[in-house]
């Protein structure tokens, strides 16, 4: 199920409170945020944190290239499978 951060009040956090809420949820993460979130991701791994996953798209993507990617994520990932992870899509 897709959560966005607006729903669940964190529109306005800052990229460890994400990646916080998104560990306390066993939630993988995607965004956008190619500049910053993949550091935070990579602190947190290296400190021993939970970090389920996070994806980052560029946005140069187009659109429907992205779409069939987290598609294709969903349907075919297992549990836990991208813990501690940071990929780029497209995957490659």
């Amino acid at each position: 199920m897709v959560q966005f951060l607006a729903d669940v009040g964190l529109r306005e956090a800052d990229d460890p409170t994400v990646l916080e809420w998104a560990a306390r949820h066993g939630r993988v993460v995607l965004t956008h945020d190619v500049a910053t979130m993949a550091d935070f991701a990579d602190e947190r791994v290296q400190a021993g944190l939970a970090m389920p996953g996070l994806f980052e798209v560029s946005r140069r993507v187009s659109v429907g290239l992205a779409i069939e990617e987290i598609l294709l994520i969903d349907e075919y990932s297992l549990e836990g499978e991208w813990e501690g992870q940071v990929r780029f899509l497209p995957l490659q």
